[in-house]
Parts: structure tokens; sequence; C-alpha cells
């Protein structure tokens, strides 16, 4: 789309357009004036979700006690999983809701190595969440350093190019670990043509969907995805540290074996045997009892996204990402910013990295202004990226614009030097 004007009357006509715009009302907003751009890695609270953790919470826990169980607690699971289904392109019995992104990630690796015992090379990039890479060396560990971590490098810091790709996985490959959106510049794999080139090397393929899911449409199953795991608290708004997921393709369920053997893995957990059986289907990757309360938190936005339909969260996606870009260049480019994510739509996600060296004091200027100015919140990724995530379902393009705007007059006005360069513990 072809931005003509950065006069804030544009991005106004543009939410009156907006065809989701009725979404944000879904969504606990307590102050209009704070301009929340860190739903990537935090989503907003849903309204449904108030209500909901208040009848967990007096009514399923206070009165029904361990009666909830039977009531459908121990099903959330595999319940939560068909709705995340719906979302990620997959069957219904493919997903299963489960412990942690880091946990998941080290049970699917270990059972996808042990089905390429004699190959010992594992692929991944300088781009992947740092935890992933740590779980994959944690695994080399463990299993004696019989494999070796190779990690494709960027020529810009913003993309990996598919020379890089193809020059890593070969016939010594057991596994290609991946994240499909990277986490600091949005680049974004082309999911399809990578597995096929792990596929044909004989190599088994995990995908990381934690900051794709609830951003971009998916389609597992149709690209021929093996494994992948994602997370439910960032886009998909499941809240702080909720549970994340896991997807195994139907017809790997029962050759993969996790190495973590816990009671709800079991055939038949409730009649206690002392030795092992798995599960036929995809509970096998289940451990142990559920956090029940985190769990049900996750239903209401899942319901809202498949209401509101992945293609027309990308449309709009792509639109205000783009509509940000078009602002940076017009204001911030001047003033010595520089782009940090690619510039084609196709081969991004739904957030953005702009660069400057004085980005981390001019992300506290952004949280903690002088009044009345304009409070933003985004955040900061190591060395110089100010991380904008844009989630479709509640933010505007007068949010973008107000930002925006907040941002160039943080750096005119020299407001971050009045902070310091030490860092907090969270950025």
């Amino acid at each position: 789309m072809q931005f003509t004007t950065t006069y804030i009357s544009l991005a106004q006509q543009l939410d009156q357009k907006d065809e989701l715009g009725s979404f944000r009302d879904r969504f606990v907003i307590a102050n209009p004036d704070l301009i929340y751009l860190d739903g990537n890695s935090l989503g907003r609270l849903p309204k449904p979700t108030v209500d909901l953790m208040s009848d967990a919470v007096e009514r399923q826990w206070g009165e029904r006690l361990i009666q909830g169980w039977n009531d459908g607690w121990v099903h959330q699971p595999t319940q939560l999983g068909e709705k995340i289904a719906q979302l990620i392109g997959a069957q219904p019995e493919e997903v299963l809701v489960c412990e942690t992104n880091s946990i998941n990630l080290f049970k699917l690796a270990v059972a996808a190595l042990r089905l390429r015992p004699d190959r010992t090379k594992i692929v991944s990039d300088e781009f992947n969440f740092p935890s992933d890479l740590y779980i994959l060396q944690g695994i080399i560990d463990m299993l004696g350093n019989q494999h070796q971590l190779e990690l494709m490098r960027s020529d810009d810091s913003v993309s990996i190019t598919p020379q890089a790709i193809e020059s890593l996985i070969n016939q010594d490959t057991a596994l290609v670990s991946l994240t499909h959106v990277a986490f600091k510049s949005a680049f974004m794999y082309d999911i399809p043509r990578v597995t096929e080139l792990a596929h044909k090397a004989g190599a088994m393929m995990i995908w990381d969907l934690c900051h794709s899911v609830g951003a971009v449409p998916l389609h597992l199953n149709e690209w021929g995805v093996d494994l992948a795991v994602g997370c439910t608290y960032k886009y998909l708004n499941g809240g702080p540290g909720s549970p994340a997921f896991i997807y195994i393709r139907r017809e790997l369920q029962k050759e993969l074996v996790s190495p973590l053997w816990g009671w709800f893995a079991a055939q038949k957990p409730f009649d206690f045997d002392l030795d092992f059986t798995p599960a036929d289907d995809i509970s096998r990757f289940r451990v142990g009892s559920i956090p029940v309360i985190s769990m049900l938190a996750i239903e209401p936005a899942l319901d809202i996204f498949i209401e509101a339909g992945m293609e027309k969260l990308r449309r709009k996606s792509i639109q205000q990402t783009e509509y940000l870009i078009y602002l940076a260049e017009q204001w911030l480019y001047p003033l010595g910013f520089t782009m940090g994510s690619p510039r084609d739509p196709e081969k991004r996600g739904s957030h953005i990295s702009i660069r400057h060296p004085e980005a981390y004091r001019i992300i506290r200027a952004l949280i903690e202004p002088a009044s009345p100015a304009v409070r933003v919140i985004p955040d900061f990724r190591a060395p110089d990226n100010i991380r904008m995530g844009i989630a479709p379902l509640y933010n505007t393009f007068t949010d973008i614009h107000r930002a925006l705007t907040r941002i160039r007059e943080i750096v005119v006005n020299k407001e971050y030097e009045k902070f310091s360069e030490e860092r907090l513990a969270v950025t």
C-alpha cells in the first residue's frame, strides 16, 4: 500500500475503515493514552478472561474442588490443542498444550534425534532465541557430545539467505531446528521450502512458532511439517507464562518417544501401573498434572482469533507494519535510525525493529516520560533494536502514528540523555 501523508488524519481514516476494529473492545485497555507495542512479548488481557478467571477460582476450585478434574480440567491439553490446530493448519489430534516452550523443544528434539541415530549434526541459526540454542546445547551434552550444533549466519543481521540454508543441511544432518519468525528482526523463513530441504537430506525438522502463531497464517499439514512448538502468551494473549504447545504430525506420533515418561503420558494413567506404557496418541508427550488456572486462561483469546480469522489478521498486520515503516522512513531515518527488519512484507512477521545507537535510552524515555507526554511501551533487544510488536486485534493505526511521533520528539529534544545506560533486569 502506498501512503501519501504523515498527517494523523490518514491514520484515523484507516482506523475507521478497519474491518477488525471492533475486536479492540474485546481487550482490557485501562489507559487509552498508553500505546502498547509489546504484544509480541505479552499480549493484552481479553475481557472474557477476567470473568473466566473469577469462575475458575471461586466456583471451579472453590466449590467443585477435586471434582473439577472430571468436570473438564483433565481434557484441557487436548481441547485447547484442537483450537490452536485451527490457527496453525493442523488436525485436531496433532496439537497438545503442555509445559513450557523450552521443555517441549527438549522433548521433541531428543525424540527426533533418536529417529536418526547414525547422524551427528544439528542445524540452527544465529537468529534463534537463545533458550532454544541452550536446550540444543544441553541435549548434546546429555547425549555424550556425539552431535555438533552448526549455526547459519546472516550477512546483514536482518535475514538469512537461501544459500546459507542450503550450505549446512546435508546427509550428516539429523535435525534442523529453527524459529519461523526471528525474535529480533522479524525475518520470516519460507517454511515449505526449508522443510523440503531438510526432508530431502533425510533430516527431521522442528519449527518454533512463538513469534508467528497468532500473527501469520500457518498451514503445517499442507507444508509437510514434522514437529513444532510454540507459546501462548505473546500474540495468543494467554497470560504471563501461560503454557506452551507442541505439534506432532499424526504419522509420527507412534514413532516418537518422549524422553520424559510422566504420569499423564501413560496409556492408562489411573491404572497406576508400575511399568510405563506410552499413550498411543500425542498424549504420550504429556508429563505431569497441568497448571489448571493458567491453562483455562488461554481459551478466551483463542476463540477471538478463530472468529477474526488469520487471513484478515495478516492483511491488517502487513498494512500496519508498512505504515510504521513509512513513518520511520519519513521521520526517523534522517535522525540516525536504520531498518532492522526485512523490507519485504512477505519475509517478515508482525513486529518491526528499528535500530539506533541510543536505542536503550530512547526506550526508557518512551516508557518513563515526563507528564503529559504520551507513554509508549515497545521493548529493547540488544544491541540496538527498538522492537515494536503489532497486534492487529487491538493496535490501531493511530497508535502507530502517536508512537512514531513520540520517538521523533525524544530524539529531536534529546530527552533520552536524562536516562542512564545501566540496563534494568528485564528489557
